[in-house]
């Protein structure tokens, strides 16, 4: 199963899934683009078993529902990934004209509350990763062995942990892609931990960095940092295919069976992640605070 938005890492994962027989459920937040991605798919592999879910994951009532879904119609699942990545400033409203009126351009994902109170960029990128991930565990033990991955960023380590932000809070100052950044750290951290509570489970978690990669992940930027940003890429970084191919190693490689807890660099190496994910109080914290806003009464083990 793998989270994609078209084109990007998610759809070259699913690819590959897709060359190796297997049933593949792309999880998208389009219909539209996730279709046209399943009919690419299909069209290249000659894979039948290749479907499209519904799923946005800033939202925990959709993430509630895929998982309802998933569980009634599948009987196993192998492999998780987690690939959410919108990327961008997170300003509120009146911040954002105001930076435009002073011709700050790079503004990015908008500050936005959910329905469900959450702010926006920090339910994509992370608590519904987190919700669908608790909520597909019994599958995915009764499946093991199983692997699930986070895709993190080697920009992990310039986040830092304010639980507050998970509801909007305390996020006046941030700019550019600091919001993403955040994001990616607890996926690191969040990934660890789900690591050291299913030891014993045959349930393997690994966080990953694809390296510098040009995807849509900065759509909400403007659009002159947009162009700037893939005019350097086509010279200097990895395209969508070339950065799944650490994921890819993590979700099915001989050399990753047993990997656990591990941050996988985009070079398939292991590597350590920012001293920033080594705190057990924060670790423990940020735990806690992410079960408050999915709603989660976790009966995982302590760390």
């Amino acid at each position: 199963m793998c989270r994609t938005r078209a084109p990007g890492i998610g759809k070259h994962v699913a690819l590959d899934f897709a060359r190796r027989n297997a049933r593949v459920i792309l999880a998208c937040r389009s219909r539209e683009r996730g279709q046209e991605a399943v009919d690419e798919i299909k069209r290249k592999t000659r894979n039948k078993n290749v479907i499209l879910s519904v799923l946005d994951t800033s939202s925990m009532a959709s993430v509630r529902a895929f998982a309802e879904r998933t569980l009634k119609e599948e009987k196993r699942l192998d492999i998780l990934v987690n690939n959410a990545g919108a990327s961008g400033a997170v300003l509120r409203h009146t911040q954002t004209r105001e930076a435009e009126r002073r011709g700050q351009t790079a503004v990015g994902l908008p500050y936005s509350i959910t329905p469900e109170g959450l702010e926006a960029s920090f339910a994509t990128n992370h608590l519904g990763p987190f919700l669908l991930t608790h909520l597909l565990l019994d599958l995915l033990k009764r499946t093991a062995p199983s692997r699930i991955v986070f895709l993190s960023s080697f920009m992990h380590g310039q986040g830092t942990i304010d639980t507050s932000n998970l509801w909007g809070k305390n996020m006046e100052k941030y700019y550019m892609n600091v919001a993403y950044n955040c994001t990616k750290l607890m996926n690191t951290i969040c990934a660890k931990e789900f690591a050291n509570r299913l030891e014993g489970t045959g349930v393997q978690v690994n966080s990953v960095n694809p390296g510098i990669v040009r995807t849509s992940a900065i759509r909400h930027y403007h659009f002159l940092i947009q162009f700037i940003f893939n005019v350097i890429g086509w010279f200097f970084f990895k395209s969508a295919e070339e950065g799944a191919t650490s994921t890819i190693y993590c979700c099915v490689s001989e050399e990753a069976e047993g990997l656990n807890g591990k941050y996988i660099d985009s070079d398939c190496t292991i590597a350590l992640p920012s001293e920033k994910t080594h705190d057990p109080a924060i670790n423990r914290k940020l735990w806690e605070a992410c079960e408050s806003a999915t709603g989660l009464n976790s009966q995982l083990g302590k760390s």
